[in-house]
């Protein structure tokens, strides 16, 4: 038998990381972070138990590449639905739909990513990370901003510090009036990207963040 060319090993690689993301996904929605080991998610992801350290330090690690690949995966999904759009308003709407969905969808996984992602060690610089954030800056860019520079990171900040508000046990704000309070801030109509209800709850938003 001849030995695989660079390429299939290459590709063989690439698929025995997206597998141990998702059982990542998969098994920290289900089982919380510190009931999730890593030979559990080895283990769903029919991977040997030192495939895992080969390319992730650790469980933390492991984790935030896993969500960010899910969230880049869940704002591809949103942004390119039919009907395609290239309208800057109607793409930020999708964005911003589609993170507060992916919380309010998974709020095990996403509390768990945010209680990570304020520790010591912060964000995790990984592929499925720059991912999301060249997507997010693409947004930002289509909306029509004239420094994107500045414009992302407010934006990547607003999004988090919705999410955290979404996600606080025991005092929940409701999606509607976050949804609504980004919307008023870019001045994006509430009838844009995927409207929980026919009406925002303080009525209609306007303003816009981005000159």
């Amino acid at each position: 038998m001849s030995p695989r060319s660079p390429s299939v090993n290459e590709e063989l690689r690439r698929r025995s990381r997206e597998r141990l993301l998702q059982a990542t996904v998969e098994l920290v929605g289900e089982r919380g972070y510190e009931a999730t080991t890593l030979g559990d998610i080895a283990d769903r992801a029919g991977a040997a138990r030192g495939l895992v350290s080969y390319y992730f330090p650790g469980k933390r690690q492991l984790l935030q590449s896993a969500v960010h690949r899910l969230m880049h995966r869940t704002l591809e999904a949103g942004l390119e639905r039919e009907p395609r759009t290239e309208d800057g308003r109607e793409r930020l709407a999708r964005a911003v739909d589609a993170i507060l969905g992916l919380a309010h969808d998974e709020p095990l996984l996403m509390r768990t990513h945010m209680a990570g992602i304020l520790q010591a060690e912060g964000f995790v610089q990984c592929p499925e990370q720059q991912r999301l954030a060249e997507l997010l800056r693409d947004t930002v860019v289509r909306y029509g901003s004239t420094d994107v520079d500045r414009d992302y990171p407010l934006l990547r900040a607003l999004l988090m510090g919705t999410v955290v508000a979404l996600l606080i046990p025991g005092a929940p704000m409701p999606l509607g009036t976050l949804r609504a309070e980004l919307f008023q801030r870019y001045g994006l109509d509430w009838k844009l990207g995927v409207p929980p209800d026919d009406t925002p709850p303080d009525g209609t938003c306007r303003g816009r963040l981005i000159d």
